[in-house]
């Protein structure tokens, strides 16, 4: 049962509110002294002309298809895992009333990818009277599938690529191991057979988990297995576009750990930028610019398609609201 005057949330503290910012700035600092600026110096040119050199040569024409190719199939991808997942465990709709509700969301997900996910847990709730913290179990199902299925990929490429690859992606083999434990008291915890009287697994909060069974997690990896394996080719095509050469099978190990880095809270996703650089050490210029091109295209161009669904995305709520 709702409160019909619920209290209001005080605002975070101004220093969490700076933190990602100030990490940020840190990220892209290491960059400009340690990395760019060194690298520019040694050309006897100056930053913004050093960037602006790697810049020219970026096969665009080929690029920009790539990018836009990528950044609808993962959309479609993307809509369909939280379309199997409400339906499973909220209500029934068509994936066609969930690619407006996805889209619009991706708007929001320029800040934080999931803020992005609330949204969605909000317009569903306001849509089709799904209570709210159902619905945010499922976001939350979501998220919880997508680090495991991260963590997937990952262990696998790492196994392929183990003489190859930096030794630092070693240990993700043991924490695949870890985490498969960890998946296995999870499900059996909410089912119940730990701590069967633990009234925490009763919220609403954690509906999604109390009611999936362990195929639907691996169903929910499988579905969104498809995008990454595009990211691999699309990845290593566009690091080709660029200049930089790289071994197709050793994305199966980086990329997972980049785009997992890439859902920090971080403007500018800085992150992700930042392993570019560590990964492909040899032209820091050129990687940053890679990382910061690519991954801030993807976003800016996903809140792009969920424009055009907005006017549809905002009458859906207006019309649930008035019924």
């Amino acid at each position: 049962m709702s409160n019909a005057n619920p209290t209001p949330r005080k605002p975070a503290p101004l220093w969490q509110r700076a933190l990602p910012w100030l990490i940020a700035v840190a990220c892209f600092a290491f960059l400009y002294f340690f990395r760019i600026g060194p690298a520019a110096a040694a050309r006897e040119l100056s930053v913004p002309a050093y960037l602006l050199e790697i810049f020219a040569t970026v096969r665009w024409g080929a690029w920009l298809p790539l990018m836009i190719g990528y950044s609808i199939f993962f959309f479609l991808i993307d809509s369909l895992v939280v379309w199997r997942i409400i339906n499973w465990f909220n209500a029934r709709t068509a994936y066609t009333a969930i690619l407006p509700i996805r889209a619009s969301a991706y708007i929001i997900s320029i800040l934080n990818e999931q803020v992005g996910k609330g949204v969605m847990a909000v317009y569903l709730n306001r849509r089709d009277g799904v209570p709210g913290w159902q619905v945010g179990s499922s976001m939350l199902f979501i998220m919880f599938c997508e680090v495991f299925y991260l963590l997937f990929w990952a262990t696998l490429g790492v196994g392929l690529r183990w003489d190859h690859i930096d030794e630092a992606f070693h240990v993700i083999p043991l924490v695949g191991a870890g985490a498969l434990v960890f998946f296995i008291v999870w499900v059996q915890f909410f089912k119940g057979r730990i701590a069967p009287n633990l009234a925490l697994r009763d919220r609403d909060i954690l509906l999604a988990f109390r009611r999936a069974e362990w195929w639907q997690y691996v169903v929910v990896m499988l579905l969104r297995s498809p995008a990454l394996l595009a990211a691999v080719v699309v990845y290593w095509a566009a690091l080709e576009l660029f200049g930089v050469e790289a071994d197709l099978l050793d994305l199966f190990a980086y990329l997972p750990v980049i785009f997992a880095s890439a859902a920090l809270p971080l403007p500018l996703r800085a992150a992700p930028i930042v392993l570019w650089d560590l990964i492909y050490s040899g032209d820091p210029g050129r990687m940053t610019t890679f990382g910061l091109v690519q991954h801030n295209f993807f976003i800016f161009f996903n809140a792009a398609i969920g424009l055009l669904f907005l006017r549809r995305a905002n009458r859906d709520l207006l019309g649930s609201s008035d019924s």
